[in-house]
């Protein structure tokens, strides 16, 4: 699978089939589910900074069991870091329930803070928003796919940050 644009593409193995030939796909469970774990835990990850200190998300990637957020703060340290990974650890471990809830456009935009980034991310047009809420802890617009739990994500370890500019820093996690 691979993106091309707003195109998702699906590579096969072998010769094309013939045009109306029904195929069969199937999900690497392994992979996805480490990529939903991962994402959940930057979820956790900006929910903890959000709410300790008001910080909003000016970026990120991810990859399966590693990834990185930036945030619009002041400063880093590794005694922060060392914080921050305490914090997320702790939510994790509060075990709270993961749900997603799709509600209109109008509704969504009467949510104080449903926009953790510091760019609105959400097209125009759309009539809906999906919302992922962890219980007591955040609640976001977001279109990915997420664990049912945060004890599901497992551990997180910052190993690494960055200055990524006057009030950018970048926090780099690893989950296990």
């Amino acid at each position: 699978m691979k993106r091309d644009g707003p195109n998702v593409i699906h590579v096969l193995e072998g010769p094309l089939p013939a045009r109306g030939t029904e195929v069969q796909g199937a999900i690497d469970w392994d992979r996805r589910y480490a990529l939903m774990r991962t994402h959940t835990a930057l979820h956790i990850l900006c929910g903890v900074i959000f709410r300790d200190f008001g910080s909003q998300v000016t970026g990120g990637n991810m990859e399966p069991l590693k990834a990185r957020m930036d945030f619009e703060l002041a400063q880093l340290s590794p005694d922060f870091c060392q914080d921050i990974e305490t914090r997320v650890n702790r939510e994790i471990d509060a075990a709270r329930s993961v749900s997603v809830r799709i509600i209109p456009r109008e509704e969504a935009f009467r949510i104080p803070d449903l926009i953790r980034t510091k760019i609105n991310l959400l097209p125009e047009g759309i009539a809906e928003v999906r919302i992922v809420h962890i219980e007591g802890l955040d609640l976001q617009a977001d279109g990915g796919t997420h664990v049912a739990n945060t004890s599901e994500v497992g551990r997180i370890k910052v190993v690494g940050y960055e200055n990524k500019g006057k009030i950018n820093k970048r926090l780099r996690i690893t989950v296990d």
